[in-house]
């Protein structure tokens, strides 16, 4: 889980800064919907109670679950951060969506009073055992999750607040002094 959280929260939105927006599609903002959409229904189907144990049996599996988590989130990543300034809000809009789903994941794992994850046949029971249980485990995934997941989608939805109030206080100011 820590592996996936670095990933996700960390490496992808920091190489996605990186990028020059010069050497990305002009209108790739526009398709921040999609990429919201999608990051949303992969981290949930990923995570759903008989897929997630499938993953952690099968390296091929686990390879497509990390590549397409990685995948979409580059994209997620990129479209927020392309988005014209003036239309902020959008992005902001959609880290309020996907950071609060992910969000709500790692509280029902945290808060769930049985496993939701069978990892029996999976090859990693000894993960749980040696965290003292199942539902130990388990609920440690979902407070990592719950400390990492806000720190990334609010830090950089009050990044874009800033740059888009900055702006409209630029363009408030250019026009009122005409």
């Amino acid at each position: 889980m820590l592996q996936h959280i670095v990933l996700m929260n960390v490496a992808v939105p920091v190489l996605a800064l990186l990028v020059p927006l010069r050497a990305l599609p002009k209108n790739l903002w526009r398709t921040w919907p999609w990429a919201t959409a999608l990051q949303v229904v992969l981290l949930w189907g990923w995570h759903s109670p008989g897929v997630l144990p499938a993953a952690l049996g099968n390296t091929g599996l686990m390879m497509l679950m990390h590549l397409s988590l990685t995948a979409c989130a580059a994209w997620f990543w990129l479209a927020i951060f392309s988005m014209p300034r003036d239309r902020s809000w959008r992005a902001i809009f959609a880290l309020l969506i996907t950071g609060k789903l992910f969000c709500l994941l790692g509280a029902l794992l945290v808060f769930a009073p049985n496993v939701v994850f069978d990892l029996a046949g999976s090859g990693h029971t000894h993960l749980a055992e040696e965290a003292g249980s199942a539902l130990g485990d388990q609920q440690a995934a979902g407070m990592l999750m719950l400390v990492a997941c806000p720190l990334t989608y609010v830090g950089a939805g009050i990044v874009l607040a800033s740059r888009w109030f900055l702006d409209l206080d630029r363009n408030w100011e250019a026009n009122a002094g005409r």
